[in-house]
């Protein structure tokens, strides 16, 4: 009696302290957001930095040049993206008064009254300008997020000065126990730096295949659909379905049916060339989530931590899948995020 007294205390405990860490995370998403930021800039930036280490640089001016590198491509973002919402949201009125046209003329050749919110006036309950506003503000958020870029860019060059003495101080360490952790924590970040590098080239790929393309046929704010199609890319699964829906709406306000279906194919064809023939050669190792993992994380990650949070829940997902793998008391966790073992055969 005493032991389950005690194994319901502890799972109390376990439970209050995951909540607890949950609300203070919450509450300082704020100075989060930018150090999740940094360190997702980092871990794409060590690879370069080894490379240029490797070329007989030191340490000092391969820094120098990867933040420089880094800088310049921040800049040149805001520069193009920063026009392009500006105009996104002076037309955006116009966009929702548009699909209001659109869906009453819909109504009215069903001979529906689309003011009527039941039986047939099911037509309000879709908010087609959330689905704007969405791809809105998931950018902007990213841009808020990234507008603190000294703080950024100073905890980007501390993480890789650091990043670069980490092998000397694993030579200086004796502890058994503090040597095991370590060593666990190197495969972890060995293992996400594989992916987010693997994946930034992967999505950087597919969100210019897409904003090349959009900009072909026409299409209105192309760069900022490539864009987000880079951002989502980071989602498996859904990101490319999450990222098609406003280009495929826009495409249906600005141009035509047939055009919006021109967009579905553009989006189907380079998420099939990309996934299937450009993937396979950068990722050498699959993310090992399954697919409910994956959403849950992106609504639990974007809860916690916006548009930011959405970009890295996998990242995020598989520092917590790696972490609880490593000891066996977790294991069950990384158990319960992974794919389902393939049946074997009696």
């Amino acid at each position: 009696m005493n032991g389950n007294t005690e194994g319901i205390r502890d799972g109390i405990l376990v439970i209050s302290a995951i909540a607890l860490l949950i609300a203070l995370m919450r509450m300082a998403s704020d100075i989060l957001v930018p150090i999740l930021l940094s360190l997702f800039i980092a871990i794409i930036a060590v690879t370069p930095l080894g490379w240029l280490k490797k070329q007989g640089l030191g340490t000092s001016l391969s820094i120098i040049i990867v933040i420089t590198t880094i800088t310049l491509v921040l800049a040149l973002l805001a520069l193009l993206l920063g026009d392009t919402i500006a105009r996104f949201n002076d037309v955006l009125p116009g966009y929702q008064s548009r699909l209001e046209e659109i869906k009453n003329s819909v109504a009215s050749s069903l001979g529906i009254d689309a003011t009527n919110v039941s039986g047939p006036g099911i037509l309000n309950t879709f908010d087609l300008p959330a689905v704007l506003n969405f791809a809105n503000n998931m950018v902007t958020g990213i841009g808020i997020a990234a507008s603190n870029i000294m703080l950024i860019i100073f905890t980007v060059i501390f993480i890789l000065i650091d990043a670069a003495s980490f092998p000397r101080k694993m030579e200086k360490i004796r502890d058994e126990h503090a040597e095991r952790f370590l060593q666990s924590l190197s495969e972890i970040v060995n293992s996400v730096n594989q992916y987010v590098v693997a994946k930034s080239i992967v999505s950087l790929i597919n969100g210019l295949l897409i904003w090349a393309s959009l900009a072909l046929i026409g299409l209105d704010f192309a760069p900022l659909w490539g864009f987000l199609a880079f951002l989502l890319n980071f989602v498996p699964n859904i990101g490319s379905v999450i990222a098609a829906v406003p280009a495929v709406l826009v495409a249906l306000l600005q141009l035509d049916p047939t055009m919006a279906l021109i967009v579905i194919a553009i989006f189907v064809f380079i998420d099939i060339g990309v996934g299937d023939v450009i993937e396979p050669l950068f990722m050498s190792q699959s993310i090992g989530l399954s697919t409910l993992s994956v959403f849950i994380s992106l609504l639990f990650w974007g809860w916690m931590f916006g548009p930011v949070g959405m970009l890295l829940s996998v990242p995020l997902t598989m520092v917590v899948k790696l972490a609880a793998q490593s000891d066996a008391r977790t294991r069950w966790i990384s158990f319960l995020l992974s794919p389902a073992p393939r049946e074997t055969g009696k």
